[in-house]
């Protein structure tokens, strides 16, 4: 297991660095991450370079026998850029050219910028490229971060034109796909379409879902553009990555994550419970104010920060980095609470249980100016040791149990997809409030986090046949291609649930013409004959033959009328106008079985529906836990997590193993 740390020598004197180098090794660290804000000292006018502060930067940390992850500073672009080259900035949905004087305030289709960006990335590779102290390479930082991702410049217009020609060929096919006679929108030439904003009434879903993707495409190029010339340019033993933040839903992460030697995230479990964890329980399970009653209030919420360490590893299906792990309270949240010794070591320990081989913590030292001057560090402001730096003093005795498990691998029989345009589109047209894609996917992540089974988060195009169950919570957009993959899934052995509204849009963002679910029909066995947004307070009244499946159906429900006679009827509603008609059915297909689900369970009706699933597919769990532990495995090894301040026990292969409060425990 590697620890590292974001560091800023920028903001110290030089006669410093030595000092904190020392310091860092004596903590264990071995990773440094630097210079992802620091264009401008790099590069104080157009063409005109300085290497001095930052050569003298690295070879201090080499001295300490410390490994270098060197940025490409292109996040933050200087002020003498935005100033002479105003075509650099970014445009908002409201048609406002934006400032400088933060960050990521530049477009990714700007050609000035890309040519500003290829002189800098070259400078960096050529100057440090075969350093031997510099480790692997981050590419900017965060892209899309502060609402960056979509812009509205003329030059965004224009390259959405192009790639709307490339992907259509004809403007008959972009009408077709568009629905363009809707409204009478239907164009006769290229330069007639505009980029969805700034309009009277409510934009087409399929040109705003075109849009997402172009914008989505545009950032992953800009990055591969970064990483042709470092490929170009560094050591062949020199890795490349970038960092992303775990919750973002404007990026295609699966693409941006492909090219990659690995992928990075910046975890915040205190803010993410705070911002985050709204987002993904349903109001009526909201647990009051943000920090859930089972946890110590410093910790987070482990169900939230998990899901998102899934999340990225499932992206590459390999090890991720936490590039940027919370080492004490941050500055971004509504209360930013105080962390105590043993949170952060709690927080690593985690990662690492999901699947992260390097955890580098931010930040090194508190800053004493601008934006980020209440984010603390490892060290206070004063440079003596704040409680991430004890913590990882304490990591030391860890050690060799830590690397141990850091070369285990991570093995789950079930699978949760992930689909980025299904998010965008449901994002569009949710027709019901409350109804979120991720919120939808959240129920049975956290179901299987509370059974202890472990779970991998991935696309459903990635090889699903090592898994036993596949979860497919809102497949939205199906195509027959689709519909193909995951029907050779279940003949090949493969149990899958499909749940509420899947097959209810083309990829074109449009109904399917043939009846519902669209090309998901022969797979399912199944007809859906009607569907209803349920109201606040609304209820159908359901009757499973599933032990536990109780309650009735809330906030969406779907009649299914069985048309193949192997379909077997678990579920039915006993009351209400889908009266009789199926809730829950499973069709065996070849060597498997597709399960359809008409209603969106809450989180209790989907962990006793999980149960069972896991039961008849005879799926270890790993542990009975308590409310408040987590069960992870690696390799051989059970990690219990207790994130509460109460002494707990869970039990192991019959077993009964305490775990301390705010502590791990490896069986």
């Amino acid at each position: 297991m590697k620890f590292g740390v974001c560091y800023y020598p920028e903001h110290w004197p030089a006669e410093r660095w030595a000092e904190d180098a020392r310091l860092m090794r004596q903590a264990g660290i071995t990773y440094v991450r630097i210079a992802e804000f620091a264009w401008q000292l790099m590069e104080p006018a157009e063409g005109d370079f300085d290497w001095a502060w930052l050569d003298t930067a690295i070879e201090t940390l080499a001295e300490a026998d410390l490994r270098v992850v060197l940025c490409t500073p292109t996040a933050a672009p200087p002020v003498w850029m935005a100033h002479a080259y105003p075509d650099i900035l970014p445009v908002d949905a409201e048609g406002r050219a934006l400032r400088w004087g933060t960050r990521r305030h530049y477009c990714v289709n700007s050609a000035t910028y890309r040519r500003h960006t290829e002189r800098i990335v070259t400078a960096l590779a050529e100057r440090y490229g075969q350093h031997p102290a510099v480790a692997g390479w981050q590419i900017d930082n965060e892209f899309g971060c502060h609402d960056t991702a979509r812009c509205y410049c003329d030059e965004c217009a224009a390259a959405f034109r192009r790639w709307l020609e490339a992907k259509y060929g004809t403007l008959d096919a972009l009408n077709a796909a568009w629905g363009t006679v809707f409204w009478s929108q239907i164009y006769a030439t290229w330069e007639q379409v505009m980029l969805p904003n700034l309009l009277v009434a409510i934009p087409n879903p399929a040109q705003v879902l075109d849009y997402y993707r172009f914008a989505s495409d545009s950032n992953v190029a800009y990055q591969q553009a970064q990483l042709d010339l470092l490929r170009e340019g560094v050591a062949a033993e020199h890795f490349i990555t970038t960092n992303v933040m775990g919750d973002f839903d404007e990026l295609d992460y699966h693409a941006l994550a492909h090219p990659l030697d690995f992928i990075a995230w910046d975890s915040y479990p205190t803010g993410y419970a705070e911002h985050v964890a709204p987002q993904l329980y349903p109001p009526e399970e909201a647990l009051k104010e943000s920090v859930p009653e089972d946890f110590a209030y410093d910790v987070g919420d482990p169900y939230v920060t998990g899901f998102y360490h899934d999340v990225i590893r499932g992206l590459k299906q390999q090890p991720f980095w936490v590039m940027e792990q919370q080492a004490g309270h941050i500055n971004w949240g509504k209360y930013n609470p105080g962390v105590r010794p043993g949170t952060p070591r709690l927080w690593a320990w985690h990662a690492l249980a999901c699947g992260a081989d390097a955890v580098l913590f931010f930040r090194w030292r508190a800053c004493r100016f601008a934006q980020e001057l209440y984010h603390s560090g490892l060290l206070r402001h004063d440079g003596t040791f704040d409680v991430g730096y004890s913590d990882l003093l304490a990591m030391r005795a860890d050690a060799a149990l830590l690397d141990e498990l850091a070369s285990a691998p991570i093995e789950a029989d079930v699978a949760l997809v992930l689909d980025y345009e299904d998010l965008w589109a449901m994002q569009l047209q949710p027709h019901r409030e409350g109804f979120d894609y991720r919120r939808h996917l959240f129920a049975f992540y956290r179901a299987a986090q509370r059974l202890g089974v472990s779970v991998d988060v991935v696309s459903d195009t990635a090889d699903l046949s090592r898994y036993r169950l596949v979860l497919t919570p809102t497949a939205f957009l199906a195509d027959v291609a689709r519909a193909e993959r995951l029907t050779a899934y279940v003949e090949g052995g493969g149990t899958l649930l499909l749940g509420v509204r899947s097959g209810f849009k083309t990829p074109e963002n449009a109904v399917p013409a043939e009846p519902l679910p669209g090309p998901f029909r022969e797979l399912t066995g199944v007809t859906v004959t009607a569907w209803h947004a349920l109201p606040p307070g609304v209820r159908y009244p359901l009757r499973a033959a599933i032990p536990a499946l109780e309650g009735p159906a809330t906030l969406w429900a779907e009649a299914l009328s069985p048309h193949h006679e192997e379909v077997e009827v678990l579920a039915r509603y006993v009351g209400g106008p889908f009266h009789a008609s199926a809730a829950l059915t499973s069709r065996v297909v070849g060597a498997g079985r597709a399960l359809t689900l008409g209603w969106h369970p809450t989180r209790l009706q989907a962990q006793a529906l999980l149960a069972h699933l896991i039961g008849e597919l005879d799926i270890a769990r790993l542990a009975d836990l308590p409310r408040g532990v987590i069960a992870r495995r690696r390799g051989e090894a059970t990690l219990l997590l207790n994130f509460t301040d109460t002494a707990l026990t869970a039990t192991v292969q019959g077993a009964l193993v305490p775990v301390p409060p705010r502590d791990v425990v490896v069986v």
